[in-house]
């Protein structure tokens, strides 16, 4: 296990994000520092002085937070049942909606919880131009603002992290414009 290398989980990113799972601070700062680059035993030298070990990653492994990224490259994912049965013009992009709500719902509740989960009180401003949106477009216009509240707030992991769901509910599966993906460059400006 010590050579493993891991990376959040879709499940893992929505932790850190709003903290949906409830997960045990201990584990919530480890799951933090896993970042897809850094092998276990690294990872472990880090917190060693927190008490945290191997059985903690295998916690977050178990939880679904945490993947393999060796083990997720090496093994192809099956092709689903329904590819063959489904039409080749119905949008793949909408399984990232959560069930029952379209695009601007899914957008309003994202901006609404990770405001509050992560910028709090000092989210206020964007949290009335949340309330103004009228289109996905006027969300679309408030994501640099956004990312850069929650980078200042929370640091730039966080920042990659919600902007990765984000840019998935903004704009569905399509490429978001290329001057839009500046996060973790050198200019540190989403």
């Amino acid at each position: 296990m010590s050579t493993a290398v891991y990376d959040k989980s879709d499940k893992g990113r929505e932790e850190i994000a709003t903290r949906a799972h409830h997960l045990a601070p201990r584990l919530r700062t480890l799951l933090v520092l896993i970042d897809g680059r850094h092998n276990v035993a690294d990872l472990l030298a880090k917190v060693a002085g927190l008490g945290l070990n191997e059985q903690n990653l295998a916690e977050l492994l178990e939880g679904g937070f945490i993947r393999d990224i060796a083990a997720a490259a090496a093994t192809p994912a099956p092709a689903p049942a329904s590819a063959a049965v489904a039409p080749a013009s119905a949008p793949a992009a909408e399984a990232v909606l959560p069930e029952g709500q379209n695009q601007f719902e899914a957008i309003y509740h994202f901006y609404n919880e990770t405001i509050k989960n992560t910028l709090g009180l000092r989210g206020y401003g964007l949290q009335l131009k949340v309330e103004k949106a009228g289109s996905v477009e006027d969300f679309r216009e408030l994501r640099r603002a956004y990312l850069e509240a929650v980078q200042k707030s929370r640091g730039p992991e966080m920042a990659r992290s919600l902007r990765e769901r984000l840019d998935q509910l903004l704009y569905l599966g399509e490429a978001p414009p290329p001057s839009t993906t500046i996060i973790g460059t050198p200019t540190s400006t989403p």
